[in-house]
């Protein structure tokens, strides 16, 4: 009997000694992961990925609007003519020094095309353009005025090069830098080139009737064949 007891105690204390090391293992063994996960570790995880933490207030992010930079000599033209309205009121004088007027017009069609500088690529091909076709221009009494920034001795040397015979009107820029003829009609206008931006001309024809109303304008003018062109709008005026 007392043998009895002593083998119940000494399996009871096996037992007992198995599960002691079974809770150790357990409390001592680490998780999956291998690291602790915690509120403050996801939050700094997301953001440094730019995620909002669940629970907590979500800020917008805002853009700052870009304001864009004026261009030198801003001064805003009150915009092109409409087709059927009066032609402003003008005065500049010619490479012969001979002043020119709107006044002085009246009573015959006119063609009055702005281009940007004498003796360019663009501007003189324009230029010799309506130079070959003046005698068709004749026919309909019809005078043909170029008009740049250029200054009236620069006019005479273009117009002697090329052997132009137009009239060519200087409209030299005021106090403000700009242009008051080409301001009136609308053509001083912000241009754009190799990311520079700037106010310029921008070529633009008008065909003015008799009553000195704009019966064609021709806008942003490619030069080829320009002249044909307006040529067609001065014969519709009969």
């Amino acid at each position: 009997m007392p043998t009895i007891i002593k083998r119940k105690t000494a399996k009871t204390a096996k037992t007992a000694k198995t599960a002691k090391t079974s809770t150790t293992a357990a409390s001592t063994k680490k998780p999956v992961s291998g690291k602790t996960t915690t509120t403050k570790s996801v939050a700094k995880k997301a953001a440094a990925k730019g995620l909002a933490t669940p629970g907590a207030k979500s800020t917008p992010k805002l853009t700052p609007k870009l304001t864009p930079k004026p261009a030198p000599n801003a001064a805003q033209s009150p915009g092109l003519i409409a087709v059927g309205a009066a032609a402003p009121e003008f005065r500049a004088v010619d490479a012969a020094g001979k002043t020119v007027t709107l006044a002085s017009l009246k009573g015959k069609p006119f063609v009055l095309y702005f281009y940007p500088q004498d003796d360019t690529p663009g501007c003189t091909v324009e230029a010799c353009d309506f130079r070959d076709n003046r005698p068709k221009f004749a026919k309909f009494a019809c005078p043909v005025l170029g008009v740049s920034p250029d200054s009236a001795e620069s006019h005479r040397k273009f117009d002697a090069k090329y052997k132009l015979g137009l009239t060519l009107l200087a409209d030299l820029a005021g106090p403000d830098g700009v242009p008051p003829i080409a301001a009136a009609f609308g053509v001083w206008q912000q241009k754009s080139m190799y990311g520079r931006t700037y106010m310029g001309i921008v070529r633009t024809t008008y065909v003015i009737d008799r009553a000195g109303r704009v019966a064609a304008r021709f806008d942003r003018v490619k030069v080829d064949g320009h002249a044909d062109a307006v040529l067609a709008a001065v014969q519709a005026l009969g």
